[in-house]
C-alpha cells in the first residue's frame, strides 16, 4: 500500500493576536467584537489581500496568515499596525485594539486548507513576546527582509520558546505611528532604572519606607560608575501605576529594569526585587528577604548593600551574554571586554590568550580603557604564573596594571584587579592596597576586592 505524500511548501506565517482580549471583552463585550469586525472589513483584510496574504483562519481574536513572500508579510504586518496607530489615537486608552504579531519562515505541512508543522508553531510563538503595536521576526523571516526593507529593528536575542527544541533569534520592529512613543537610545554601558517598590502592606504608613529603600537603591548603583542609572524623578513618575518594563525600557532609554515590593506585618518584613532584561523581559536576578524590623535604618542599610551587591556580578554576567549574541562587526571596546571577561576569570593559560586578542582590538580603539588595561593585566599574570615565569609576562602585567590605575578611578573592577596585579607581580603591596581602598570607595559592596585585597 502506497503511503500518501504529504504536502509541504516553504511560506512566512503571520500569526496575530489582540492584545489584552479578554480585558477588553470585559469592559465592553459587543462594542469590542464589533470594533474588531470593523478593523477586519476596513483595512485589515483588504491589507492582506494587497500583499497577496492568504488567511488560514481566525480566532475570537487571532488569525494565522500564509504569506508566500517575507516582504510581503511583514509590509502588510508593518502597514497593520501604522493604520491601528492612527485610528487608536482618538480612543480612549482602556478601548484601544492592539495588535501583536509574529512571523516566521520555515516548512509547513498543508492538510486540505490548513497548515501544521514547526513553521507554524514558532511565528505564533514569537507573536506572544511582540509588545501591544509592534511585530516580532525570527531569525529565518530577518534574514530574508535584511536590506531590503527601511525598519528599525532590535535584536531581542536567542529565545527559548515554549515546545520548539532549539533556541531561536528573535527580532523586534515597533511601529513608528503617532501613538508610540519615542524610545530613548540606549547609552554605552549597561543602563538601570530602579522603579518604586509596590507597598502591598495595606498601610499607607509604610511608603515612606518602601520609597526609602528606592533612593538608597538608586543612590548604592550610582556609586558604581560602569552603570547607567536613571534619577529618582524620573522613574518615580511610575509611582502607583501598573506599567509594561518593556515599555518603561524604551521610554526611559535603559536595558535592565528593578523592581520589587515591600510587605510588613507586626515586627517582619518581606521584600523582594527582581532585575529584568527590558529588551526580551527575561529575568536576570530576584531575590527575597525576610527580616526583623527592630531597627528601620539599619534595615534599609542591610537590604540596599545586599541588593546593590548581588546586581552588579548579575548585572555584569548578562552583559557578558549579551555582548556573546552581538556579531563580531558590531563590537565595541565595551562588548570586546564583556567577550574576554570568562576566559580573564579562567586564570589559566590558553583562556588567557584568547582573551587577550579581544583586550587588545579593544584597546585599539580606546587606548586609554582602564578596564581593558585591568584584564589585560590579569592575563599576564597568569600567563606569568602558570605559563613559564617569563619576565616579558610579568613586566606587561604591571604596566597594564599602571595605566589601569591611572585612568580607572571611577571602576572598581579595575581597580581591583589592576592592585592585585600591582600587589602580586610589581610587589608593591602599598599601591595595590591603596587600589583596593579606591575601589571599595567606588563600590562598596565589591565582593572580588575583599576577595582579592583584604588579608
Amino acid at each position: 500500500m502506497v503511503e500518501a505524500r504529504v504536502e509541504r511548501r516553504l511560506a512566512a506565517i503571520l500569526a496575530v493576536d489582540v492584545a489584552g482580549y479578554s480585558r477588553l471583552m470585559g469592559v465592553d463585550e459587543e462594542g469590542t467584537l464589533a470594533a474588531l469586525k470593523a478593523c477586519r472589513r476596513d483595512f485589515i483584510d483588504p491589507k492582506i489581500a494587497e500583499h497577496r496574504g492568504r488567511i488560514v483562519k481566525t480566532t475570537g481574536d487571532g488569525a494565522l496568515i500564509e504569506f508566500a513572500s517575507a516582504v510581503d508579510g511583514v509590509r502588510c504586518a508593518m502597514e497593520i499596525q501604522r493604520v491601528m496607530a492612527e485610528r487608536n489615537t482618538a480612543i480612549p486608552e482602556d478601548h484601544r485594539i492592539e495588535f501583536r504579531i509574529g512571523i516566521n519562515v520555515g516548512d509547513i505541512i498543508i492538510d486540505e486548507n490548513d497548515i501544521y508543522g514547526d513553521g507554524v508553531n514558532i511565528a505564533a510563538r514569537i507573536e506572544s513576546l511582540a509588545e501591544p503595536g509592534a511585530v516580532c521576526l525570527s531569525e529565518n523571516a530577518y534574514q530574508q527582509i535584511k536590506g531590503k526593507l527601511s525598519l528599525d529593528v532590535t535584536d531581542m536575542g536567542d529565545q527559548q520558546l515554549k515546545n520548539i527544541a532549539q533556541r531561536v533569534r528573535v527580532y523586534g520592529i515597533r511601529s513608528d505611528g503617532p501613538q508610540a512613543r519615542a524610545a530613548l537610545a540606549l547609552p554605552d554601558k549597561p543602563s538601570i532604572a530602579v522603579l518604586p517598590f509596590q507597598n502591598i502592606s495595606g498601610d499607607p504608613e509604610q511608603e515612606y519606607f518602601a520609597d526609602g529603600m528606592v533612593e538608597d537603591i538608586i543612590t548604592g548603583l550610582s556609586r558604581i560608575k560602569w552603570f547607567f542609572v536613571i534619577a529618582r524623578n524620573s522613574t518615580f513618575t511610575y509611582k502607583g501605576r501598573a506599567v509594561d518594563v518593556k515599555q518603561v525600557g524604551r521610554e526611559l532609554g535603559v536595558r535592565y529594569v528593578l523592581e520589587g515590593s515591600v510587605r510588613k506585618a507586626v515586627d517582619r518584613v518581606r521584600i523582594t526585587a527582581q532585575l529584568i532584561d527590558a529588551a526580551t523581559g527575561a529575568h536576570v536576578w530576584a531575590e527575597r528577604y525576610d527580616r526583623k524590623s527592630d531597627d528601620i535604618f539599619a534595615l534599609q542599610d542591610e537590604i540596599t548593600l545586599s541588593v546593590v551587591g548581588a546586581i552588579e556580578p548579575s548585572l555584569r554576567l548578562a552583559e557578558v551574554e549579551r555582548a556573546k549574541r552581538k556579531r563580531p562587526d558590531s563590537l565595541d571596546a565595551y562588548d570586546l571586554v564583556l567577550r574576554a571577561l570568562p576566559d580573564v576569570y579562567s586564570r589559566m593559560p590558553e583562556p588567557s590568550k584568547k582573551a587577550l586578542v579581544h583586550l587588545e582590538r579593544a584597546l585599539a580603539l580606546d587606548p586609554n580603557y582602564a578596564l581593558a588595561h585591568a584584564c589585560a593585566a590579569e592575563c599576564y599574570h597568569s600567563l606569568f604564573l602558570r605559563g613559564g615565569l617569563r619576565e616579558e609576562n610579568r613586566t606587561a602585567a604591571v604596566r597594564h596594571a599602571q595605566v589601569a590605575i591611572a585612568n580607572g578611578q571611577d571602576d572598581a573592577l579595575a581597580l581591583t584587579l589592576a592592585g592585585f596585579s600591582l600587589g602580586m607581580d610589581g610587589h608593591d603591596r602599598a599601591a595595590a592596597f591603596a587600589a583596593f581602598e579606591a575601589a571599595l570607595a567606588v563600590s562598596p559592596s565589591s565582593a572580588l576586592t575583599y576577595i582579592l585585597g583584604i588579608p
